[in-house]
């Protein structure tokens, strides 16, 4: 099942296209959601991460985050002309 997870992910491929030689998609599906909704996927990530960390030499969970934000112009517009009018 996590393999054939793993391709849909990896490829973005549609459920329909995956290759018969994993199980039925209706199959992987199934686990796919009982797992996210019983939070395994989360546990999984975060043993994994935490496995990645202390074998880097680093703290299993990390201390600080790092945001990131940047403004990007969406157009070239302002003020009050630069808003849609309602249409009639």
């Amino acid at each position: 099942m996590v393999n054939a997870l793993r391709y849909l992910v990896r490829g973005g491929i549609a459920w329909r296209l995956l290759p018969h030689d994993f199980p039925p998609q209706g199959t992987v599906w199934w686990y796919y959601w009982c797992w996210r909704q019983d939070g395994t996927w989360v546990r999984m990530h975060d043993a994994l991460r935490e496995r990645v960390r202390t074998q880097a030499g680093k703290e299993p969970t990390p201390s600080a985050g790092v945001l990131d934000s940047q403004s990007v112009k969406t157009t070239e517009k302002g003020g009050p002309k630069a808003m849609m009018l309602p249409s009639r």
